[in-house]
């Protein structure tokens, strides 16, 4: 009988030898086999529910039929008197220019800062996107993007820069329908050519015209650096914007360039070197000039539906010469006696604007101080007080008491409460006595002071009552200016302007300036009246600071608390008006029109005529207003000629009314309840 080999096990025992293994293993297989089965599943669905998704975004993908075509805004550039290109608004593109047409380091700039494996990856990078994750999270922030240049170009030319699910995934869409359609330098011509870089230039031609005054094709290694460093921000990198930002951004794309190996440590080092200086000023001139001068485009050839090309009025050199002059007060004496701003206007004797400067710096505030600013001129509008006396009859040796005076509770009081009696319309006038202003404006009325200064150009409201006679109606800079231009005019009244021609890019003329003006509005003999009292306060009155040591005449002007301080005046080339105060209205530290404006004025004219022959003013010889003699005695008469028996009859009731005092005579109205006083401007600055 044969043993049979004995299979027993204990009881409660595992199963030995490999049958025991086998049904171990068996639930391990069969819960693999079903989480692979479930990946699978799973993965099916994801690839399912991804198709679908990028299939519905995919229907609504543009049309790309449009890819070469431009959508834009007539483009509107501004140029000087003298043709150099002063601003440009709208979108400009220059001539499409291929990556193998431009010096090679502007290219590799490009490729440096924004996408260095373009040649590598089919239009998404993945490795890039690791990378822009990785140094966002270490940031806590968004620091680096991962979109390659191929993404760029297609949210450029079909997408809005929004930031959604659905613009992300159709802008993948589109970069790898980009990269099956064109070659890799095909995309990146596109790309250079079409994206904006600023100052309304897109693509790298325009650009390199707009900034460096160059084609693309000219473009330094410093130059390629700017343009590329243009590319993460280009309204805030710009030079015209900010060349000292944009310059610290060139340079971090030359270490970009080292760093890739695209150019050596030596060659960067010496383009920064050797920077280029582009067009010095460009952008940053004349912008409140540029705002001024676009806003009336449309009211002479309508809203651009092409490329114009506006020539204005405007010289260069003497804009330079005002911001300049401008900046170098407020920055100095200005800081120091707490003046916060300034606004110049400079004109030709017809009106043309050769300056204007609307504020200290554009880019922290837009607003326009010469053009747009409502401020009180004080005494600097006592020039149409006196000519409304002048064209009742008044001249200028005729004699008036300045004395204090009192009308209703309103008692305007002259500079320091300092009192010069018997004095001549002259020197009432050069010392800027504030009662003589107000006997005059009493005599003559105030609506006639107010159609004076309405027949010479000041449009702005103004109250018909005494407190017009120290200058309490608000009116701009630009119109007082252009105000006080009729004078230098001969008479002739002047509509400040600042457009000569407007035309089309072909060069079709739209609009041309011709004649312009108002006509006469001042008498030759009051013009000539006139000349003489302003020029009486440029030789010896509270203007000498502003004497530019040629024949000068104006006024100086300051509101209530030294809150505005003003000096407008003229030369026989040119008319200024310089206004400098706060935009909160604070007090300045002792400032008045016969100091730091009458300075201002007197720098900027200077150097405005350096070189310029001496011309006299109107109705004046030349040697008289350059050497003008110091005031007499208040007991001396000034008769520079005798006046005829009908004058003589008139001075003495002109006489009589205006030597009187006002205390019993009714309160005139004013705004906040009464007359707002006005500082003066000071004594003569002897």
């Amino acid at each position: 009988m044969t043993k049979r080999k004995a299979t027993s096990k204990k009881a409660g025992g595992k199963p030995r030898g490999k049958a025991g293994r086998a049904k171990a293993a068996a639930p391990r297989r069969r819960w693999g086999g079903v989480i692979l089965r479930g990946l699978i599943v799973l993965g099916i669905w994801l690839f399912v529910a991804l198709a679908g998704l990028v299939a519905f975004y995919a229907y609504d993908l543009p049309d790309v039929s449009a890819l070469a075509e431009t959508a834009r805004r007539p483009s509107v550039t501004l140029v000087a008197a003298d043709g150099k290109e002063i601003a440009v608004f709208g979108d400009v593109y220059g001539e499409t220019v291929a990556v193998h047409a431009v010096p090679r380091h502007l290219p590799q700039a490009v490729l440096a800062v924004e996408d260095r494996r373009f040649y590598e990856h089919p239009g998404l990078d993945v490795f890039g996107l690791a990378r822009a994750v990785v140094a966002n999270l270490r940031a806590g922030r968004v620091v680096q993007g991962g979109s390659t240049i191929s993404q760029q170009l297609a949210k450029v030319l079909f997408l809005k820069p929004e930031r959604t699910v659905k613009r992300k995934t159709q802008e993948l869409l589109l970069a790898l329908w980009l990269e099956q359609r064109f070659s890799k330098d095909q995309i990146l011509t596109l790309y250079m050519n079409r994206v904006y870089l600023g100052a309304g230039a897109y693509g790298v031609d325009a650009a390199a015209h707009r900034y460096f005054g160059k084609p693309a094709a000219q473009v330094s290694l410093y130059e390629a650096a700017l343009l590329a460093g243009l590319l993460k921000a280009p309204s805030r990198y710009n030079p015209a914007n900010d060349p000292d930002l944009a310059d610290r951004r060139a340079r971090l794309v030359l270490a970009s360039m080292v760093e890739a190996g695209f150019v050596s440590a030596g060659e960067a080092a010496r383009a920064e070197a050797e920077k280029s200086q582009g067009r010095p000023g460009f952008g940053r001139e004349a912008r409140h000039f540029a705002d001024w001068v676009l806003a009336q485009v449309p009211s002479f050839v309508g809203e651009p539906s092409e490329d114009l090309v506006v020539v204005t009025s405007l010289d260069a050199r003497i804009q330079s010469i005002a911001e300049a002059e401008a900046e170098a007060l407020l920055a100095g004496p200005g800081a120091e006696r707490g003046v916060g701003q300034a606004a110049i206007v400079v004109l030709s004797p017809e009106g043309a604007v050769r300056a204007l400067v609307g504020g200290r710096d554009y880019g922290a505030s837009q607003f326009n101080r010469a053009t747009q600013a409502l401020r009180q001129p004080g005494s600097a509008f006592k020039p149409f007080v006196y000519l409304a006396a002048l064209e009742q009859g008044a001249l200028p040796d005729h004699r008036i008491t300045d004395s204090p005076v009192k009308v209703g509770k309103w008692q305007p009081g002259n500079f320091a409460g300092k009192y010069y009696g018997d004095v001549t319309l002259r020197e009432a006038f050069a010392r800027s006595l504030n009662s003589v202003a107000v006997r005059l404006g009493r005599e003559t009325g105030a609506a006639a002071v107010a159609d004076a200064a309405r027949r010479l150009g000041v449009t702005s409201e103004m109250q018909k009552e005494l407190s017009i006679t120290l200058g309490t109606s608000e009116v701009t800079l630009l119109e007082l200016t252009g105000a006080y231009a009729a004078f230098a005019n001969r008479g002739e009244a002047v509509w400040p302007y600042g457009i000569e021609e407007i035309r089309s890019a072909s060069g079709a003329i739209l609009y041309r300036r011709e004649g312009g003006g108002g006509g006469r509005v001042i008498a030759s003999d009051n013009v000539n009246r006139m000349t003489d009292l302003m020029r009486a306060v440029v030789a010896w009155g509270t203007g000498k600071r502003a004497n530019p040591g040629r024949p000068a005449a104006g006024k100086t002007g300051t509101s209530q608390d030294s809150r505005d301080a003003l000096f407008v005046g003229f030369t026989a080339e040119l008319v200024a008006g310089v206004w400098l105060g706060n935009d909160d209205g604070a007090s300045m530290k002792s400032v008045t029109g016969g100091t730091l404006p009458a300075e201002l004025w007197g720098k900027l004219m200077t150097r405005a005529l350096e070189g310029e022959p001496a011309r006299p003013l109107p109705g004046a010889p030349i040697e008289t207003a350059v050497a003008y003699p110091a005031p007499p005695a208040p007991s001396s008469p000034l008769a520079e000629q005798p006046p005829t028996q009908e004058e003589v009859g008139l001075i003495a009731r002109i006489l009589r009314s205006l030597t009187i005092d006002f205390d019993d005579e009714p309160q005139a109205p004013a705004r906040n309840g009464g007359f707002g006083g006005n500082a003066g401007d000071g004594g003569p600055q002897r």
